[in-house]
């Protein structure tokens, strides 16, 4: 009973929420200004938000009793927030625990290329731009000595994806290259949505139903 009164009265979390929780905890105390720059410079690389809802966001938190809220009382009235040990318990519950989420992907050039677009025309430009993304990271990761190993590590993260989106790329316009390539770009393309519409009807029927049990 007294587990169901406890998560009763926990406020309800979001990622959002998380995000501004655990800048504030870096940073020791914040305003949402000073959120929405540290933001823009790490977080919103992997999990973007628009900068008016950590506005709110800080509010909100500070209502529930997971943020302590101090205001100047001349000049801009600045409010600043600073962790409070609520706070400081969900966060530490949620980053401890275990996630099976994929991360969302919206890539146009990957939309493109299934829709029939020519892959060499796509490769090009796709490779200048993750090659960019990728020395901004390297950069910053050069510059993290001494930072905390989760900051590290999610950056490391990102490095990764932007050498396997380049590799990847990079062997699409190699193949372009080779002599007998050269393939109409949009000619097979109802085949190939045919083809993976039918590998998805087989999996599904492969899978278990509603009604198999899991445990």
């Amino acid at each position: 009973m007294s587990s169901l009164m406890s998560d009763e009265r926990k406020p309800r979390l979001t990622e959002t929420s998380y995000i501004v929780l655990g800048l504030i905890e870096q940073a020791g105390c914040a305003t949402p200004y000073d959120l929405k720059r540290v933001a823009q410079l790490t977080t919103n690389n992997f999990w973007s938000v628009p900068h008016t809802q950590l506005y709110t966001e800080c509010a909100r938190l500070a209502l529930a009793g997971l943020l302590d809220e101090s205001q100047e009382q001349t000049g801009r009235r600045r409010r600043t927030y600073r962790l409070t040990a609520r706070g400081r318990e969900l966060l530490a519950q949620w980053s401890n625990r275990p996630t099976s989420e994929l991360y969302e992907l919206r890539d146009a050039s990957t939309l493109k290329l299934f829709f029939g677009g020519d892959p060499a025309a796509l490769a090009t430009s796709q490779i200048d731009a993750h090659t960019r993304q990728l020395e901004v990271y390297e950069r910053i990761h050069a510059s993290l000595e001494g930072a905390p190993r989760g900051q590290r590590l999610a950056l490391e993260c990102g490095i990764g994806h932007e050498r396997e989106f380049i590799r990847f790329w990079s062997s699409m316009l190699a193949e372009s290259d080779s002599p007998g390539s050269a393939q109409p770009a949009n000619g097979d393309g109802g085949s190939a949505q045919r083809n993976m519409s039918s590998s998805s009807a087989r999996s599904s029927s492969a899978a278990p139903g509603p009604s198999s049990s899991v445990t």
